[in-house]
């Protein structure tokens, strides 16, 4: 299989025009690299025309999938029937080769139980695995959190130990420690309770971690009605401070929120690195979540539609499956699930309502996950989808490029361009730019040579990653429609695909809407959109009016070198350029002026003079 090619182009050539002699039919493509080795596996309505994509332009490949072709060598394929055929195939191809650039989800979390331990005195901990030792095991759940707070909530409710010591019907041989005085614990290792009165706390205990708040309450409320009615007020007393204890460990978990007995809920953070957060309700409770860190371009639809397809390779599959946003191949996915689970599979994408709510926590707990894991924090990720939603764009954009021009009435002409990664400003990646064109004063004319000037350097560049090589989310302009229209010329020349927007100020020179080219989008100051566009707007203004000062301040000073008799601007920048500032130049001697490299004597002499004659 192993076709030796040594250049790049002639390959992509090569595997190009294999792709097009694919046939027009639903099949499974499966790239190989150079060693034979399953690098990616995916799935096509049409295979020649989803292969020869990767084969194509590279314009619109995301970073991801540049990297997989550059490592692809030849590809094979498989026909199959129907797009469903062809999908069952590729879940059970990339669950057995596990290919390096599909979404592979590695939960390095261990599986965790709930035991309720045998004998006379039963407790209620968590165990790690499960064992042949007579006790009874609830679970398993991947989430050591779920358990622990499970536990600890269930010996708050029903005043069951924590601790290892022997219980005992008899009393005065041990003395209950702190926790029976504050009213946490039964202590029956004092005595306190009687064993059939511990295990019938117990067995409630355990009803509540299988059945949730609601069931339990239910029940509770049975049992101190039929205690009231045979009289028995302590114990009623008793049933009724339980209640109360689960009704307030209801309201804690917010299980309010999920109006279905049992659904996933799925939301996606980030670009680059893509954290994703999954609750698992049963009952109507949550009992379980789920958290992963992955790389991927962008939270797209066909990132979430590989992301499902790997998850419910491991896990139970609900009626209902809740995401932030649409995926691909929704009623595909619909159906598959429910040929496996053997009942009716729905994915839906809440607009409104508690369940857009829910989906809202699902993704807050997204950002904050991956602010832990990658440093960033998560209002940065936060005003990032919410640029994304206003400007209709299909991810948040990472890597942020704005431009702006400054000049004094046409003179010392220049532009800044800053980089925002991640919603903090790339200082290594600021450009400056010197218009040289034309002379004079014209926004638009100064903005699209800039730009035209730096994408005809990323169509030139062979590296992807750094400087004018990486192709931008987003660019934001310093300006109007004006020049909005005139990068978008420069930008549709060029055959460059990204999205371009303006940052329009108010009366008063604050930011206060962006630019479409059809129209304007106010920016409401208490969003966290609003706060990034505004330091971005800032942030490029100060760089193009600090170059365009410092160039000004040259000017002025080389202006002032060239006034004296035999100096002219070469013999000035090259003063200026080895004696740094105007005052190292005044008080410099004349050995150190003639040592200056370039420098004649008879310059140096004039120099020299000119501010002794001043002094």
């Amino acid at each position: 299989m192993r076709i030796e090619d040594s250049d790049r182009s002639v390959r992509i050539k090569r595997l190009r025009k294999k792709s097009m002699e694919l046939p027009l039919r639903p099949g499974v493509y499966i790239m190989h690299n150079k060693s034979d080795v399953i690098i990616y596996i995916g799935k096509a309505k049409i295979l020649k025309n989803r292969v020869s994509q990767y084969f194509g332009s590279e314009t619109n490949h995301t970073e991801k999938v540049r990297q997989m072709v550059a490592h692809v060598w030849d590809f094979e394929y498989i026909v199959c029937d129907s797009e469903f055929e062809a999908l069952i195939l590729e879940c059970s191809l990339i669950k057995q080769h596990q290919p390096k650039y599909n979404v592979l989800l590695k939960d390095d979390k261990g599986y965790h139980y709930i035991k309720v331990t045998g004998g006379e005195w039963p407790t209620v901990k968590s165990a790690l695995q499960r064992t042949d030792d007579g006790a009874e095991y609830i679970g398993p759940y991947s989430s050591g959190w779920v358990v622990k707070q499970t536990v600890e909530e269930t010996r708050k409710i029903f005043h069951l130990p924590d601790c290892n010591k022997t219980f005992s019907e008899k009393k005065g041989k041990v003395r209950p420690c702190l926790n029976f005085y504050i009213g946490a614990c039964s202590a029956p290792c004092a005595g306190k309770i009687s064993r059939q009165d511990y295990n019938a706390t117990v067995k409630d205990a355990v009803a509540f971690i299988k059945g949730g708040a609601k069931l339990s309450v239910k029940a509770l409320r049975e049992e101190m009605e039929r205690a009231a009615e045979s009289l028995d007020f302590e114990r009623a007393a008793r049933l009724r401070d339980r209640i109360r204890a689960v009704e307030k460990i209801g309201d804690k978990q917010k299980v309010t929120f999920c109006t279905y007995e049992s659904e996933d809920v799925f939301a996606f953070a980030g670009t680059g690195r893509i954290a994703a957060e999954v609750f698992i309700f049963r009952n109507s409770r949550l009992c379980d979540r789920h958290q992963f860190i992955l790389d991927g371009e962008s939270d797209s639809a066909d990132f979430r539609s590989a992301f499902l397809k790997q998850f419910y390779e491991e896990h139970e599959i609900p009626p209902r499956i809740v995401l932030d946003d649409d995926c691909d191949d929704r009623e595909l996915l619909e159906q598959l699930f429910s040929e496996r689970c053997k009942k009716r599979t729905e994915i839906i994408i809440p607009k409104i309502g508690e369940q857009k709510k829910l989906v809202d926590m699902c993704r807050n707990n997204a950002a904050e996950y991956l602010s832990e894991c990658t440093g960033r924090k998560g209002s940065q990720l936060k005003a990032l989808d919410e640029l994304a939603q206003m400007l209709k764009l299909s991810a948040p954009p990472r890597y942020i490029e704005s431009y702006d021009i400054s000049n004094t009435q046409g003179s010392e002409n220049v532009a800044g361009m800053v980089v925002f990664l991640d919603g903090k400003p790339l200082k290594s990646a600021y450009k400056k730019f010197r218009i040289k064109s034309f002379s004079g004063q014209d926004d638009c004319r100064s903005m699209a040579e800039v730009v035209e000037r730096r994408f005809t350097e990323y169509k030139n560049a062979e590296n992807y990653d750094e400087g004018f090589g990486r192709l931008p989310d987003l660019i934001l302009l310093d300006g109007g429609k004006t020049q909005l229209n005139a990068v978008t010329a420069v930008l549709k020349r060029l055959q460059i695909e990204v999205p371009v927007f303006g940052m329009v100020k108010d009366g008063k020179h604050k930011t206060n809407a962006i630019e479409t080219g059809g129209g304007t989008i106010a920016i409401k100051s208490n969003r966290q959109a609003f706060t990034l566009v505004y330091t971005i707007q800032e942030e490029v203004h100060r760089f193009a009016i600090g170059y365009h000062r410092a160039r000004s301040q040259k000017t002025m000073l080389l202006s002032e070198l060239t006034a004296i008799e035999g100096v002219g601007p070469a013999t000035a920048k090259k003063l200026l350029g080895a004696l740094k500032t105007m005052r190292a130049v005044k008080s410099a001697s004349l050995e150190t002026l003639q040592s200056v490299k370039g420098v004649s004597k008879t310059a140096a002499q004039h120099v020299y003079d000119y501010y002794r004659l001043e002094e």
